[in-house]
């Protein structure tokens, strides 16, 4: 996917039948929680580890019997999370983004959608009885929204990560689209530092 490009929804949904198609979402919840009693979390945003040892997020291919993506997205989503994902739907109002990439012929669908905390614990609670967990998705992880006095660790360094695909990009753009992030922190993480 490192090659790919956006698309548009309509015009990947009209791409011929060697395309296949896969989505994804964040989810994210408001978190009044503090680091330390003195940093603000501001927002719990969630992310996997994925069996092939990388950071992405939940959800995976759509199948013939899905009627739509966000069909085969919340299918996907069960499956790797539990039934606390039972509690919501991940809607096509909740679409973000696409990105087409030349091989394999796979178009990856974003999507975005806001939880409440008790719902996001619920999903992270539950996460280890789905399953797919300890096969596809190795665990959960939560985003560290800010940058330590360092400034080097949180956010930074959670960026030097390895990301699946188009993550690292989808993850920085929803958190920018949205105003996760405090002011001033995004253009410094723009850039991966050796990517």
């Amino acid at each position: 996917m490192a090659e790919g490009h956006k698309v548009e929804l309509a015009e990947a949904l009209a791409l011929g039948s060697g395309w296949r198609h896969a989505c994804h979402a964040l989810l994210y919840a408001p978190d009044p929680g503090m680091l330390f009693g003195r940093i603000p979390l501001r927002y719990a945003v969630l992310m996997q580890m994925r069996f092939d040892g990388r950071l992405g997020f939940p959800g995976g291919f759509v199948d013939a019997q899905d009627s739509s993506l966000e069909d085969g997205l919340n299918r996907e989503l069960r499956e790797e999370l539990g039934e606390a994902v039972s509690a919501f739907r991940v809607e096509r109002t909740d679409y973000r983004s696409s990105h087409a990439g030349a091989r394999p012929r796979v178009v990856a669908h974003f999507y975005v959608k806001r939880l409440t905390l008790k719902q996001l614990e619920a999903v992270e609670a539950g996460a280890p009885q789905a399953k797919d967990h300890g096969l596809e998705v190795l665990g959960l992880v939560r985003v560290p929204l800010y940058t330590l006095r360092d400034g080097v660790g949180g956010l930074p360094a959670f960026l030097e990560n390895s990301f699946i695909g188009a993550a690292r990009e989808q993850l920085l753009e929803a958190l920018q689209d949205l105003g996760l992030l405090e002011s001033g922190s995004f253009s410094s993480l723009k850039t991966p530092a050796h990517h």
